[in-house]
């Protein structure tokens, strides 16, 4: 895309607490260390002019992005210096991309080096440089994430229309090669899409259908999980992640599917109808969302293990395949369809499975997902009122029998229920 000439208007800021004075001293010290521009970047622009533009919509928070020609090590430590520590708290420095998180009077700031990037193959994290301010807003995912507002004259710097794209509620990629680079901004697109009510625009669609036809990434199925691009391993599950908690997850997802975006995951998925009635069952058992999405998929531990997620969330995927096959045997017989509630209760027991692993079963709505659902609601927590201490009492020896006569006892209040 060829950048257009850069609109610069004074921005009245009247977000809710933005801290002017804070940010001015920032600029002070910036200009102290000889350092050029400095300027409000990301979210906290875009959401203004949101609400600027369209009434009734008001972003709130304390989160802060700058950005500045120079080094944000450097800065950060002239910030700390000349604050003091009561004032300036939790720094953490990253020094591959040379950006600093700290918290100054209560505001989470985040303070970026302007940097350049460049992606040696797709999907693979980028190289970076320093840059200028205007060359920084070119490497970003969307138009309306591509404006900053500089702190010297507070100017809106807007060189790809990202003002425009919020009056007209639209949402745009800022290169043909975006999804190409890093296929996580279209896990990006969703949520913006859902959370700042904003509609993709078609050649952006067109762009996510035709990459994801040509597939231009190194990653077949056959890889390890240490030859997965980040893009489509570690980094797309932060973006699910991120998507599955902050965002309208219903209409990220809706829209996601309908873009062709779950075949980043797997092709199954794309085509699973039932996604939106597994995870609704899945949020109400209290089993993690993405978790629950990724059981639709062809193969769920391949999946697993390529995003990397958490052991547990693993172990769960596998007990709960593992159940599915231990049921599709109970099928086959046919015994099942006499069975009382006490043999469908020592049946799911039998296993050991953990509840997640039988809430993901639940949640995908498998045969038996009645007789699960009732087993983890109700026959699980009956206990017979008779114990093991009053059997003992009555004349009972310990051993197989007095196991068996509890089981017996259980087994009769569970069937009265």
């Amino acid at each position: 895309m060829i950048m257009e000439s850069p609109l610069e208007k004074k921005l009245k800021l009247e977000w809710p607490g933005l801290p002017h004075d804070l940010l001015f001293t920032f600029k002070k010290i910036a200009d102290k260390l000889g350092m050029g521009p400095i300027a409000i970047v990301g979210g906290a622009v875009r959401d203004e002019l949101i609400r600027i533009h369209n009434e009734g919509v008001s972003q709130k928070g304390k989160d802060i992005d700058l950005l500045v020609e120079g080094s944000a090590t450097k800065l950060s430590k002239a910030i700390s210096k000349e604050l003091g520590p009561k004032r300036v708290k939790n720094i953490k420095q990253h020094v591959q991309y040379n950006t600093v998180e700290m918290t100054v009077d209560g505001f989470s700031i985040d303070l970026a080096t302007a940097r350049l990037e460049k992606y040696h193959s797709p999907g693979l994290n980028p190289v970076v440089k320093g840059s200028s301010l205007l060359q920084d807003l070119g490497r970003r995912d969307f138009s309306v994430n591509a404006m900053a507002i500089e702190l010297s004259e507070m100017q809106l710097i807007d060189p790809y229309g990202g003002e425009n794209a919020i009056k007209k509620k639209k949402l745009k990629f800022l290169h043909e090669l975006s999804v190409q680079e890093d296929p996580t901004r279209v896990i990006r697109a969703a949520r913006y899409s859902a959370r700042l009510n904003l509609n993709l625009d078609d050649q952006s669609i067109d762009q996510i259908k035709s990459t994801l036809h040509k597939w231009p990434w190194k990653f077949r199925e056959e890889c390890t999980p240490n030859e997965v691009p980040p893009a489509l391993g570690t980094r797309l599950r932060l973006e699910l992640e991120l998507l599955l908690r902050n965002e309208p997850w219903e209409l990220a997802l809706k829209n996601l599917k309908s873009w062709g975006g779950f075949l980043l995951l797997d092709k199954k998925l794309q085509n699973d109808m039932l996604w939106k009635r597994r995870m609704r069952r899945a949020s109400k058992l209290k089993v993690e969302k993405l978790t629950a999405l990724i059981i639709g998929a062809g193969d769920p531990n391949k999946i697993a293990k390529r995003l990397q997620i958490p052991k547990n969330q693993q172990d769960l995927i596998s007990g709960y395949l593992n159940l599915e096959k231990y049921l599709l045997t109970i099928q086959r017989n046919e015994a099942y369809l006499i069975w009382t509630s006490s043999e469908w209760t020592f049946a799911i027991e039998s296993g050991g499975w953990e509840d997640g692993s039988i809430a993901l079963y639940i949640s995908n709505g498998g045969k038996f997902w009645r007789q699960l659902f009732k087993w983890i609601t109700r026959w699980k927590s009956i206990k017979s009122s008779i114990t093991a201490k009053d059997l003992l009492k009555q004349g009972w020896q310990p051993g197989p029998e007095l196991g068996k006569e509890l089981r017996r006892l259980r087994a009769l209040e569970i069937d009265k229920n």
